[in-house]
């Protein structure tokens, strides 16, 4: 991990620090880095950019859209005359689980073209990107752990996932189209911490699904090791294709004794069918390729930020133990989270063993619904 040290080495040395600009810094993740670059000595100037002026002091604060291709002149220089951005850090992207996908998609791709092309224009040296352990798929042949130049199998049938590997090739392209640009991509494990994702809503189930026949394997990463990952790459002490998590992983077994919670486990047929049917009818935000990233494992090594210097600070028991605190008090059936009236006559009535097979309810209230 970055260490206070390392800091006062580089000042010490003299070094001016580079400037660096955060997209989407005034909201999770981007503030969270926002904040700890900010009181870095090794930082010489922080560039917030966002929809809206960020919380964080001592920011050199742009409100625009990252789409605007007005973006490049912020990187040369700001309204007041700073100076120009040696690092980009892009995090503005939109993974909420209730987004119009298509708007979403737009948002996401458009957003990281806009980024890059701008970053080239304006003579920043480095871009870093964020997607997802999850663009190397989760399959029942993954080695565990993956290595991080293992072949990105996902596919676009997961949330969110279809946009992450675009940025992904994106990311791949820009060099050669850009030379003299270097792109640094981030690919954090199951995040936790202020974070909504199917997986953890997978915690706010009455009863964990397990597939028949499938083989989970549990990897998390807190949102304070990715923002300290992340300034290890700002600060280049690492580039390239980075996994970031916790180090080894849980077994389903494991998970349930720690958690407390048991589980309700569907043949593959029941569980998959049941997902897509839902989703199609729009009764839930989860589409059946979430499913995937429960079943099978998709841990990742992380040997390159190792290899560096960078541990996390956090074990997956402890981030396990964070995000079951995080959504106590939340009910979830298939991934759509129930109100309190809703959770309490699904739950108390029908029981947590039948509340996901008891879907099948919902799914005939909506065709008599389009019957009428």
């Amino acid at each position: 991990m970055s260490s206070p040290e390392h800091h006062v080495r580089a000042a010490r040395n003299g070094a001016a620090g580079p400037v660096v600009a955060v997209t989407g810094a005034a909201h999770g993740v981007g503030a969270l880095l926002t904040a700890r670059l900010a009181a870095s000595p090794a930082i010489r100037q922080v560039v917030g950019l966002d929809e809206e002026r960020g919380e964080t002091e001592g920011v050199q604060w742009h409100t625009l859209d990252v789409r605007d291709p007005a973006l490049a002149e912020r990187l040369r220089s700001g309204e007041d005359g700073g100076e120009p951005v040696d690092v980009v850090v892009h995090l503005a992207l939109d993974l909420d689980l209730e987004s119009d996908g298509e708007a979403r998609t737009a948002y996401n791709v458009r957003g990281t073209q806009t980024v890059l092309t701008a970053a080239a224009a304006a003579g920043v040296r480095r871009v870093v990107l964020c997607t997802s352990a999850m663009v190397y798929g989760a399959l029942p042949d993954n080695d565990v752990p993956l290595a991080e130049d293992a072949e990105l199998r996902a596919t676009a049938e997961a949330t969110g996932v279809g946009d992450l590997l675009e940025i992904e090739r994106l990311a791949e392209r820009a060099p050669r189209a850009h030379p003299g640009l270097n792109v640094t991509v981030l690919r954090p494990s199951v995040l936790v911490g202020g974070v909504d994702t199917a997986l953890t809503r997978y915690f706010e189930s009455p009863r964990l699904l397990v597939v028949a026949g499938s083989r989970p394997c549990w990897q998390f990463c807190h949102v304070e090791d990715l923002v300290s990952a992340l300034e290890y790459a700002v600060l280049e002490e690492v580039d390239g294709e980075l996994a970031v998590g916790c180090d080894g992983w849980l077994e389903q077994e494991e998970v349930e004794e720690l958690s407390g919670i048991r589980r309700m486990e569907l043949p593959s047929a029941v569980a998959l069918g049941a997902a897509s049917r839902l989703h199609r009818l729009g009764l839930t935000p989860s589409p059946a390729g979430d499913l995937a990233y429960t079943m099978y494992p998709w841990v990742v090594s992380g040997s390159r930020l190792h290899d560096a210097g960078w541990r996390p600070r956090w074990t997956n028991e402890e981030v396990l133990a964070a995000l079951l605190d995080e959504v106590e008090g939340r009910h979830t059936v298939a991934g759509r989270r129930l109100g309190r009236k809703d959770a309490a006559t699904t739950l108390g009535a029908a029981g947590a063993t039948v509340a996901l097979v008891g879907t099948a309810a919902l799914v005939r209230r909506a065709r008599r619904r389009r019957g009428r």
